[in-house]
């Protein structure tokens, strides 16, 4: 057991996925603190039969991944004065074996580090097409980077510096928590090792097309809060989708006006988008291929989260958490 680290998971109704991911942790931490916003297949009472703190929100107060995680880590906190080091895990993850004992000599070593994560793998990527993209996205370069997702260990001295995540973001805490840690000096690392599986579940379009709505809404808003020179946060994928998602449509509609039939030619953009975007991936042409063509497609969906967040932003709109499972 590694002595001064905590672990925060956080989870709604995971079933035996969340099984999965406490059982991956049992003698791998000093504590364990399971955040369970509002689950009614009994993951409370699996949790506590573990061992494991169990944390029930207020569901009567705005809900958010980065709320949850903010209470766990200060539950963890509560429960291990000495905190050294906190893993935040989605309750949908396994943490794969010998990967905390990696991360936390990493970050024994390199004092300037506030944040290392690995490689995050889809469990099932056979199972569908969306589940595959997920695995696919989450290749990312190893080294020093620039933001972490949501499974990571992090330096809890740093974490409380800079007041954790910013609780009220539906989507995009991660990165957005780098970008304060990165402005204090701190540095985001991701190793070549294996950190987590994770199960998507992710069968239907329509629940492909709604995480992409999320992406888009996240997108808008870290440009809207951080947009500005030197980190120009998410405004190349912000502006992506107003082109691809509504300012090539409009063009067509456009010359379809002036030329008739002849302006359905631009449609062809968008495969010769694609074209461009496989020719240059480094998988397998299957590979290549289908996530190509559904990063053209999700510029749809992304442009619709764009809308939505200005919609909330200018007329005082509810904010509603955008779920895909």
């Amino acid at each position: 057991m590694l002595t001064g680290i905590g672990v925060v998971v956080i989870g709604r109704n995971e079933g035996q996925r969340l099984q999965r991911c406490l059982a991956s942790l049992a003698g791998c931490a000093q504590r364990v603190v399971y955040v369970d916003s509002g689950s009614t297949d009994g993951s409370q009472a699996f949790a506590q039969s573990l061992g494991v703190e169990v944390l029930a929100l207020d569901m009567t107060r705005p809900f958010t991944a980065a709320r949850a995680r903010n209470e766990g880590f200060a539950c963890l906190q509560s429960l291990l004065p000495t905190l050294g080091y906190v893993q935040f895990v989605d309750g949908d993850c396994e943490v794969v074996d010998g990967w905390l004992q990696q991360a936390c000599e990493f970050l024994d070593a390199r004092p300037e580090v506030a944040v290392v994560c690995g490689r995050r793998r889809e469990r099932f990527p056979q199972h569908s097409v969306y589940n595959l993209l997920c695995d696919l996205e989450w290749d990312t370069p190893v080294g020093e980077a620039r933001a972490c997702g949501g499974d990571a260990l992090m330096r809890a001295e740093a974490f409380r510096a800079v007041g954790g995540f910013r609780a009220g973001l539906i989507a995009g805490e991660e990165p957005e928590l780098c970008i304060r840690l990165r402005g204090r000096g701190w540095k985001i690392w991701r190793l070549p090792a294996e950190m987590t599986l994770h199960d998507a579940a992710m069968t239907r379009f329509s629940q492909w097309w709604r995480r992409s709505l999320r992406a888009g809404y996240a997108f808008a808003e870290g440009a809207f809060l951080h947009g500005a020179p030197p980190e120009r946060h998410w405004q190349r994928e912000s502006r992506r989708a107003w082109l691809w998602g509504l300012g090539i449509p409009l063009a067509i509609v456009a010359a379809c006006a002036l030329l008739g039939g002849w302006g359905l030619l631009l449609l062809l953009l968008y495969p010769l988008q694609a074209v461009r975007l496989a020719r240059r991936g480094g998988r397998s042409v299957r590979e290549n291929w289908l996530q190509a063509a559904f990063l053209v497609l999700g510029k749809f969906p992304e442009m619709v989260g764009q809308v939505r967040f200005l919609l909330n932003r200018f007329t005082a709109g509810k904010t509603v958490l955008i779920e895909y499972k």
